[in-house]
C-alpha cells in the first residue's frame, strides 16, 4: 500500500517519507519538484537608462535569477493563456520596474527592495538580493516582463533549490525532501509535483493507447 508521511515541514523545507512507491516513480517526483513546477522569473529585460559598470546583459542576468513570489491560481503559462500573444497579456506576464534615481551622493547598492511590481502578488521573494553597485551620478532604470516558466527550460525557473530523494533502512521505503526557492510553499511544491507526474503519467497512457 502506498503511503506519504510527513516528517517535517517549515516555510522553506519539507520532508516526507514514501512508502512503498516505486523508486522511479519516487525519483520522478523528484525531478519534477525541482524543475517541473511552474513559477514565475524575469526573462524579458528593457534597459532604459544603465550608466552603471556592470554591462545590460549582466544586469538582465542578474534580475532573471531574482526568485519571484507565484501565485498559480491567478495566472497561467504563455502556452497555455487564451492571448496566443508574444507578447502576452495580464494572464500571463506581469511588468517589473526599477529606477534607482540619479541624485545618490555616495556609491551605494542597488537591491531587489527597489523593484515595483504591477501585480502584488509576484515580487522578488526578499528585499535583500543585491543587483548592481552604483557610483555617485550613475543611474538604472529597467523595465522588465516575468512569466512563468519551468525550470527544464532555464534554471531561472527552478521551483527549488534542491530536491533530494535517500533510502531509509526499511525497504521500499524513502525520504523525499523538497527546499523552495520561496517562489512557492514546500507543500505547494509537493502536491504541484505530485498532480504534475499523474499528468504525465496519463498522457503517456494515452499516447500507448494510440500506439496499439
Amino acid at each position: 500500500m502506498y503511503s506519504l508521511e510527513v516528517l517535517s515541514q517549515d516555510k522553506q523545507r519539507i520532508s516526507v517519507k514514501l512508502k512503498n512507491v516505486p523508486l522511479l516513480y519516487a525519483n520522478a517526483l523528484r525531478r519534477i519538484c525541482l524543475n517541473g513546477v511552474p513559477v514565475f522569473a524575469i526573462d524579458t529585460v528593457d534597459i532604459i537608462e544603465n550608466s552603471s559598470v556592470l554591462a545590460d546583459e549582466g544586469i538582465a542576468h542578474r534580475l532573471g535569477m531574482i526568485p519571484l513570489t507565484t501565485d498559480l491560481s491567478r495566472f497561467v503559462e504563455p502556452s497555455k493563456c487564451e492571448c496566443h500573444s508574444e507578447t502576452g497579456c495580464s494572464n500571463c506576464r506581469v511588468m517589473l520596474m526599477i529606477d534607482s534615481g540619479g541624485d545618490n551622493d555616495t556609491t551605494r547598492t542597488v537591491m531587489s527592495s527597489e523593484i515595483t511590481s504591477e501585480d502584488d502578488t509576484v515580487k522578488p521573494v526578499s528585499d535583500k538580493i543585491p543587483i548592481v553597485q552604483i557610483a555617485p551620478g550613475q543611474r538604472i532604470k529597467i523595465e522588465a516582463y516575468a512569466r512563468l516558466g519551468r525550470g527544464t527550460e532555464h534554471a531561472r525557473w527552478n521551483a527549488s533549490n534542491i530536491a533530494t530523494l535517500i533510502p531509509t533502512e526499511k525497504e521500499d521505503e524513502h525520504v523525499l525532501t523538497v527546499e523552495t526557492t520561496g517562489a512557492l510553499s514546500p507543500e505547494h511544491i509537493l502536491v504541484d509535483g505530485v498532480n504534475e507526474l499523474s499528468k504525465r503519467l496519463e498522457e503517456f497512457k494515452m499516447l500507448l493507447a494510440e500506439l496499439k
